[in-house]
């Protein structure tokens, strides 16, 4: 069997592992894309929130609602804060994973030229001997008219 013809196996092999990283890529991106709509939904309502209390505070305010607030407002930076450190694992996660399929891509592509270059190889190869068989049935029957 040709070595072009076994590698067949490999490269599929290599499709296959190329395909689950993309796959796996894909997922990791979709995490990093809720935890970003996650982190900018936060912050709108934190903008709208403090919106709202300016605007009440054009009035008399009382003290322990003021606290409330401010402690509300304190509440959703620590939400967001942690929010924006899940988002910055998700990318670091996307990346890793990106970088996977980056390196399973050039495997399978590697793959594709080493046998592209096997089959080319292999062509030369039978050429030669095509050739070679060509030139030897040239050469018995120039013999046997020579006789």
């Amino acid at each position: 069997m040709l070595r072009s013809k076994r590698l067949a196996v490999v490269l599929t092999l290599e499709e296959r592992k190329e395909k689950e990283a993309l796959e796996l890529m894909g997922k990791a991106r979709e995490v990093v894309e809720q935890h970003s709509e996650q982190v900018a939904k936060l912050n709108r309502y934190q903008q709208e929130y403090r919106d709202q209390i300016r605007e009440s505070q054009h009035g008399v305010v009382q003290v322990n609602r003021l606290q409330a607030w401010q402690a509300f407002i304190a509440q959703l930076d620590q939400v967001i804060l942690q929010q924006q450190k899940q988002l910055t694992q998700a990318e670091a996660v996307f990346e890793a994973r990106r970088r996977e399929w980056q390196q399973a891509w050039e495997r399978r592509r590697g793959m594709e030229k080493y046998i592209e270059t096997c089959r080319q190889q292999e062509s030369r190869a039978q050429d030669v001997q095509e050739q070679k068989l060509a030139d030897e049935a040239a050469g018995r029957a120039f013999a046997r008219r020579s006789r």
